[in-house]
């Protein structure tokens, strides 16, 4: 399968790119050849193949969300330059 120039055009015009005419055809030629291998894939029996889900046969690894108290809130506040009555000081804005 082949890309023509037109197409290429399209798809730059739609991906807001502006591209010269030596690059259109550069891009024809390469979309063509990766289409090209792309049909090859697709020429392979894959009928006796499983699909996979996952690559890895691994389980559900994370921990239990749980609620707990944070004692040292207190501490977030020294990163900050302005901070009045245990709340963060920013600039207006409007």
């Amino acid at each position: 399968m082949t890309i023509s120039k037109q197409e290429v055009e399209n798809a730059a015009l739609l991906a807001r790119l502006r591209i010269d005419d030596e690059e259109i055809e550069e891009y024809a030629r390469q979309l063509s050849l990766v289409l090209a291998y792309v049909d090859k894939l697709n020429q392979l029996d894959t009928s006796q193949i499983e699909p996979l889900v996952d690559i890895l046969a691994v389980s559900n690894i994370w921990r239990a969300d749980e609620c707990k108290p944070y004692d040292r809130r207190l501490d977030l506040f020294k990163n900050s330059a302005y901070v009045k009555d245990e709340q963060y000081v920013v600039p207006k804005i409007m």
